[in-house]
């Protein structure tokens, strides 16, 4: 019994909140907002928020198509694992206020867990044996290569900024981060790391894999790439995937930048921490989806190893020099 009462809890963090049922409605939400706002901004009437919840469902209700040349588990699998790595990092970031999951090291794991996604998108394309899906692939390789760098250096310098009020050395514990966040003032007091928003702000559309950044799908060029040949369920898991990593790329900016509570009452965390994450989510990936069309993969390349990477390098060196 007394190990059924601990199982139960458990169970409910991974499945509902803040895990799988929480990413899974949170984040169509908010892919529907996205779809609605860049709508707005191109003077279109768009479709309704609740559109990518009716995609999701009816990409369920279809039959799947698996390619004759296909590696079979491969093909299936991949979609699966990209979901569950992406979901599992929700149960590290501070949401509404409340970390299921604290370590001492959970930012590492995080910079792990984010690349999953997109590795799944690579070894499900390449085991569907097609030529559109090869040359996706290689896109989206380039792509992720060409902003981890300037990532593990914003997480070094936050993790520096607040290690050094917490412990005077770095920590890699995402709560200890959202605490000092929520604790000492707002983002702009610390000047050092306003470089290090902005880059973070600029990795988002990559790693959601949106206007002007997706090469790898490129549906105009490559016929979506990667997911040329995915159908039904396993391209709506695919999907979900990419709206749910959305959500927590807002979420996971909300934490390291600004905290995640700021105030003592849970209902005043709930809506602060919404409207943040609209917030990032439109600026970062609405407005840049609205008014840019999609870059090359040289220039892709090019963009994050010179912008992104000076401005996560100026926060890293300021940091150190304990501005």
């Amino acid at each position: 019994m007394e190990a059924l009462k601990t199982l139960l809890p458990q169970i409910f963090y991974v499945l509902i909140f803040p895990g799988f049922l929480f990413c899974f409605i949170f984040g169509l939400f908010l892919s529907g907002i996205d779809r609605k706002m860049v709508a707005r901004m191109q003077r279109r009437i768009g479709p309704p928020i609740m559109q990518p919840f009716y995609d999701f469902f009816k990409l369920v209700g279809k039959d799947h198509i698996i390619p004759r040349k296909a590696s079979k588990k491969v093909f299936l699998l991949a979609p699966i694992f990209g979901l569950i790595s992406i979901v599992i990092i929700a149960l590290f970031i501070p949401i509404f206020g409340f970390t299921f999951q604290n370590n001492t090291a959970d930012i590492i794991v995080i910079l792990y867990l984010i690349t999953i996604p997109a590795l799944s998108l690579v070894v499900g394309g390449s085991s569907s044996g097609s030529p559109f899906a090869s040359i996706g692939i290689s896109r989206e390789m380039v792509t992720m290569l060409s902003y981890e760098l300037p990532l593990v250096m914003i997480f070094l310098a936050i993790g520096r900024k607040a290690g050094a009020a917490i412990n005077g050395n770095v920590t890699f514990s995402l709560a200890d981060i959202s605490k000092y966040q929520s604790m000492s003032g707002i983002m702009i007091s610390k000047w050092a790391l306003i470089p290090a928003a902005i880059a973070f702000l600029l990795i988002i559309p990559a790693e959601v894999g949106t206007v002007p950044f997706d090469v790898a799908e490129a549906e105009t060029e490559i016929c979506e790439g990667p997911l040329v040949e995915y159908s039904g369920l396993y391209l709506g898991i695919y999907k979900l995937t990419q709206a749910v990593k959305m959500f927590i790329m807002g979420s996971l900016f909300v934490a390291l930048f600004f905290g995640g509570s700021g105030f003592s009452n849970i209902y005043l965390n709930i809506i602060l921490m919404i409207v943040a994450v609209i917030i990032t989510i439109v600026l970062s990936v609405s407005f840049v989806r609205s008014v840019l069309g999609r870059l090359k993969v040289e220039q892709t390349l090019k963009f994050f190893w010179t912008v992104p990477t000076a401005l996560s390098a100026i926060s890293l060196i300021l940091v150190y020099l304990k501005f």
